[in-house]
């Protein structure tokens, strides 16, 4: 997508102390209630992402230098793609949309609950609430319309999370010897970038991430035949199908 007045967040794991102020203010800024957790064998809660979690922490625990533990702490939320598997996949005109700031942002009024975004997203990040419809991580967009910070932007005490123009960041990351952004090329650039000193599987994150085939080819052929009303329904079935296939006997006997 163009560059032109395209902001993004920019994290920097080693600057992250893991304080969770992020988490707490994406919280009290959506006003999404607490989410009822177990005792995790680890430090990070909430384990994943929820209709409740837009954005967390994701604590990583691994060896360091003589002996010593050493810890990782990445913020995980949507990456807001300039090709946005989700977006290509919606079904439902005006569900899914991009911002003129470049954030991909959702309209539960006409989300019809299909998950196709879920299935088509390499990042796994939409979900949804008790209404099934979809919820994530929409960058503030309300807040930086206005001219403010994203509330997770806003409350970080050491710069982790930064946000921005996406040129400058990325020039600004550079400049402290960050060589390439994690982000920075992939699916035409994310609206979340990340300084990684180490490979993004070190960081919990997959290494060059791609839109699903059958997200290109709904895009390309069924999409457009569904438009013009020809084969429409054989065209949502088959991707459907493609992208979240029935449960095996063995599993529904599981879940039984």
């Amino acid at each position: 997508m163009a560059e032109t007045r395209r902001k993004a967040i920019l994290i920097s794991p080693e600057s992250c102390i893991g304080c969770r102020g992020c988490q707490t203010a994406c919280k009290a800024w959506n006003q999404l209630p607490g989410q009822k957790t177990g005792d995790p064998a680890n430090f990070q809660n909430p384990p994943d992402l929820a209709p409740t979690a837009f954005n967390l922490i994701r604590y990583i625990e691994m060896p360091g230098d003589a002996g010593q533990l050493r810890w990782l702490f990445v913020s995980r939320r949507c990456m807001h793609c300039g090709d946005a598997g989700c977006m290509k996949i919606c079904t439902a005109p005006g569900a899914l949309s991009r911002t003129k700031e470049g954030a991909v942002v959702y309209d539960q009024d006409k989300c019809i609950g299909c998950k196709l975004c879920s299935a088509s997203c390499p990042f796994d990040v939409p979900r949804f609430d008790g209404r099934d419809k979809v919820v994530k991580c929409h960058q503030c967009h309300d807040r930086t319309a206005e001219g403010f910070l994203p509330a997770c932007a806003k409350t970080c005490p050491t710069g982790a999370i930064r946000f921005g123009d996406r040129g400058e960041l990325i020039a600004t990351a550079k400049k402290a010897g960050y060589e390439k952004l994690y982000g920075e090329t992939d699916l035409e650039g994310l609206g979340t970038l990340y300084a990684f000193r180490e490979t993004p599987k070190t960081y919990g994150m997959i290494e060059n991430p791609a839109v699903p085939e059958s997200v290109v080819f709904w895009h390309r052929v069924l999409k457009p035949l569904s438009v013009i009303g020809t084969g429409a329904a054989v065209a949502l079935s088959l991707i459907h199908y493609i992208a979240v296939p029935p449960k095996r006997d063995e599993e529904v006997k599981r879940d039984d």
